[in-house]
């Protein structure tokens, strides 16, 4: 199926300062001055990466930049941005939907927010999400929701938000939860098919007032499920959102039965690096699932990194800063891609001022602006990309190099090979500065190009051979983020 044309979008406008400092970074400039890295280390991470699209390009001849699309261009994707927290009223929604629909992507993660709607017993206000839920379909991005946390009305130790109390351990209160969720599937019917249960029941922060016990969340899923499924045509139940990857935990769930309750299971693998040791964990945990049920889809459904050192929430005491931000971004979903989970969310549209009484650094829009960071970017270029054209293929690419730890992607966009790669290097050590080689295993590629996912720029490749129906090149650039060979015809 094609896509419709896909509009470009202008890229936000930058300070004069910036301005200044990436104009005096010209490739020419930049060559002569001999001193590149030192003038970038001195420079805000937008003008630092919008001067190496002008200034480093890797020595390769510049052919122009990938072409954003809009979320209602692209038919499908697997990608997905948190829009959590407005149960608590964190940030101001209407401010981001603008830039959400340039995007790209196809999905949006809300929390449902029992103790917002319900404020009164018995009665549900139901019109803060009506706004979001409708506002993001009109970008053409699906809602799904996170039905979760409690109310203080049944839940009287809970603070007004009663954040992570669960309504398991009075009859009341989860009578209450019942009710709440047919409410709320009844609703939300004809707009929303995708439901998860519960935010990360395996930490004690979200199974408030006791301890986390997994026969019980099995319990409340089991519960909660069939009010949905009876309300909703073709509902798709999501369990989990575990906090990692917790295998005796999960294991103890499907002891419990949760393989019979829903179609997918969701995780959240904070990590720094999120390539270490994540390609085993998903080989474990697709084996296990196996055991009980065969089909249940995994989804990555929450995970981000801070664009600041000390940061609240996961990931916060590392030295963080935009423009790592926006290569931990690529490498958590692209990976993703890579592994055949079906959905991967990243967390979240905009930074949460004064959460926690500080503030959570993850977002791709500045909380204090809604202005684009440079992951924004990067998100976008992937969107472009990476929809439901582009597919998994068998591995094409051949890598020669001295350094360790390369990881390597194959993937085909209208039968041409689209081949990502990038070192698995910490992000916090120094970028590897070597050159390396590479062979494709395909005669599709005719005009090749080099394109970077970080920047959105593309680059004139040069083949150094073409053989037994293969492509070869030498001296390709190594980054800590992906970076992609393919042909021009892929990224016009």
């Amino acid at each position: 199926m094609q896509t419709k044309p896909t509009p470009t979008i202008e890229p936000v406008e930058e300070t004069m300062h910036q301005k200044q400092q990436t104009t005096a970074l010209s490739r020419r400039n930049f060559i002569r001055a001999g001193v590149g890295l030192t003038i970038l280390s001195g420079m805000s991470p937008l003008a630092r990466v919008r001067a190496a699209e002008q200034g480093a390009g890797f020595g390769l001849p510049a052919l122009g930049k990938i072409k954003p699309r809009t979320s209602k261009s692209i038919a499908a994707s697997p990608f997905s941005v948190g829009y959590e927290t407005l149960d608590r009223q964190h940030f101001d929604p209407k401010k981001t939907y603008e830039l959400a629909g340039k995007l790209g992507v196809k999905w949006a993660r809300c929390q449902t927010g029992w103790a917002r709607t319900e404020s009164v017993k018995g009665k549900y206000d139901f019109a803060w999400l009506d706004e979001v839920v409708d506002s993001l379909r009109g970008l053409g991005i699906q809602p799904w929701f996170n039905l979760g946390y409690g109310n203080p009305l049944y839940t009287p130790k809970a603070d007004a938000t009663a954040v992570g109390w669960v309504p398991v351990f009075e009859p009341e209160a989860l009578q209450a939860w019942l009710r709440f969720t047919r409410a709320t599937a009844e609703h939300f019917r004809d707009r929303v098919q995708h439901w998860e249960i519960w935010n990360e029941p395996n930490i004690t922060g979200f199974w408030k007032p006791g301890k986390p016990d997994a026969a019980r969340y099995v319990e409340l899923v089991k519960q909660t499920a069939p009010e949905i499924r009876q309300r909703v045509p073709q509902a798709v139940i999501i369990g989990g959102g575990y906090a990692g990857i917790p295998m005796s935990y999960i294991d103890q769930c499907l002891a419990a039965g949760l393989t019979d309750h829903v179609d997918k299971i969701s995780y959240h693998p904070y990590r720094s690096t999120p390539e270490k040791g994540y390609t085993k964990e998903i080989e474990t945990l697709r084996g296990h699932i196996a055991k009980h049920k065969q089909g249940i889809g995994l989804w990555q459904g929450e995970n981000g990194a801070p664009s600041k050192k000390g940061s609240a929430g996961a990931l916060s005491e590392f030295d963080w800063n935009e423009e790592l931000q926006a290569k931990w971004l690529l490498r958590r979903l692209l990976n993703d891609v890579r592994l055949g989970i079906e959905l991967t969310s990243y967390f979240l549209i905009v930074d949460l001022v004064g959460y926690r009484g500080k503030v959570n650094w993850k977002g791709i829009l500045r909380g204090e602006t809604y202005e684009p960071k440079p992951s924004y970017f990067a998100c976008q270029n992937l969107c472009a990309l990476f929809d439901s054209e582009t597919k998994l293929a068998a591995d094409t690419l051949t890598l020669t190099s001295a350094a360790e730890g390369i990881q390597t992607a194959s993937f085909e966009r209208n039968g041409i090979p689209v081949c990502a790669y990038w070192s698995l290097a910490d992000l916090f050590k120094p970028v590897p500065s070597e050159k390396i080689s590479a062979r494709i295993a395909s005669d599709k590629i005719k005009n090749p190009v080099l394109a970077d996912l970080l920047t959105g720029q593309i680059y004139a490749l040069e083949a150094a051979g073409r053989k037994d129906g293969a492509i070869s090149f030498e001296n390709l650039p190594l980054t800590n983020h992906p970076l992609l060979i393919t042909d021009r015809a892929v990224v016009a």
